[in-house]
C-alpha cells in the first residue's frame, strides 16, 4: 500500500487513467465491430461511413495517448484494406 502523499496521489491518478483508457478502448472495439458487421452485410455506403467513424475514434485515442500511434495506424490500415477489398 502507498505510504507517501505522492504515491497516494499517483494511485488515484492511475485509477482514473485506467478507467478512461478502458472506456476509450471499448469505444474503439465497438466502432470496429460495427464496421465489420456492415462489411458482412455488403453495405458499401454505410461501411464507408463506419470506417470514417472508426478512424476518427482511433485518431482521438492516439492523440490522447491511450494507444500508440503505430497501433492506431495499423488498425486503420487493416480496416481500409478490408473496405477496399469489398469495394474493389
Amino acid at each position: 500500500m502507498a505510504n507517501t502523499k505522492s504515491a497516494i496521489k499517483r494511485m488515484r491518478q492511475s485509477l482514473l487513467n485506467r478507467q478512461r483508457n478502458r472506456k476509450v478502448k471499448s469505444h474503439i472495439k465497438k466502432a470496429e465491430k460495427k464496421f465489420f458487421l456492415l462489411l458482412e452485410e455488403n453495405d458499401k455506403d454505410k461501411a464507408r461511413e463506419a470506417y470514417l467513424s472508426a478512424s476518427r475514434v482511433i485518431d482521438k485515442a492516439v492523440s490522447k495517448g491511450v494507444i500508440h500511434k503505430n497501433t492506431g495506424s495499423r488498425k486503420k490500415s487493416r480496416l481500409s484494406q478490408k473496405l477496399n477489398k469489398m469495394v474493389g
